[in-house]
C-alpha cells in the first residue's frame, strides 16, 4: 500500500485531528506544529508568543481509498478558512488556516481548490488559507494526542469539537470509515 502525507492547520489541532480520524483511507493523524521557523516548538511556547508555528495535523492517507481533493473538501468544510489568525474564540497566529504540501501535485491541487472557492462566490470573504511547503513537522506533546477521544465530555469538546464532527458525519457520510458492529 502506497501512502501519502498531507498537513493541515485548521485552527485548534484537537478539532482537526478528530475530523480527519473519521475518514476512510486515513491511516494516522498526528497533531503537531509546523509552518514556522522556531526550533523545537511546544504548546506553551506557541501560546506565549515565543513561536511562529501553527497548530497542524499530519495526515497519512492511502490515495487509493481517499483522494487528496476529498481531504481538501473536508478541511475547508470543517473550519472557517476566511478568518485570519483565528478560528472562532481561538485567536492567534498559531490558529491560522494553513496547508503545508508535501508534493508539487498537492501544491497545485490546493491552489486550484482555493481559486475555485474564491470564484464560487463574489460576495463571500476571500479564503485566507496559506499554502506553503512542509519544511518540518514537530509532533505535539502526548497530552494533545487523541484529545477528543480521551476527553469527549470536556466543555471545549462538547461545545466546539462535537458540532464539527456532526457536520462532517452528515455532509460527508460517503467518506467516513465504517465500523463493524
Amino acid at each position: 500500500m502506497k501512502t501519502e502525507v498531507a498537513v493541515f492547520g485548521g485552527g485548534c489541532f484537537w478539532c482537526t485531528e478528530a475530523v480527519f480520524k473519521m475518514l476512510r483511507g486515513v491511516m494516522s493523524v498526528a497533531p503537531g506544529y509546523a509552518g514556522g521557523t522556531t526550533e523545537n516548538p511546544n504548546y506553551y511556547k506557541l501560546h506565549s508568543d515565543m513561536g511562529d508555528h501553527a497548530e497542524v495535523v499530519r495526515v497519512e492517507f492511502d490515495p487509493s481509498q481517499i483522494a487528496y481533493r476529498d481531504l481538501l473538501t473536508v478541511f475547508f468544510a470543517s473550519h472557517d478558512a476566511t478568518q485570519v489568525n483565528r478560528q472562532g474564540y481561538d485567536i492567534g497566529r498559531e490558529y491560522r488556516s494553513l496547508i503545508l504540501y508535501t508534493s508539487d501535485t498537492q501544491k497545485a491541487e490546493a491552489e486550484a481548490f482555493i481559486a475555485e472557492l474564491n470564484a464560487s462566490s463574489a460576495a463571500g470573504d476571500p479564503i485566507a488559507t496559506g499554502v506553503a511547503p512542509l519544511k518540518k513537522f514537530y509532533p505535539a506533546e502526548r497530552e494533545h494526542v487523541d484529545f477528543y477521544a480521551r476527553n469527549p465530555n470536556s466543555r471545549y469538546c462538547e461545545l466546539i469539537i462535537a458540532p464539527k464532527l456532526q457536520k462532517v458525519q452528515e455532509e460527508f457520510a460517503t467518506l467516513l470509515k465504517t465500523h463493524a458492529g
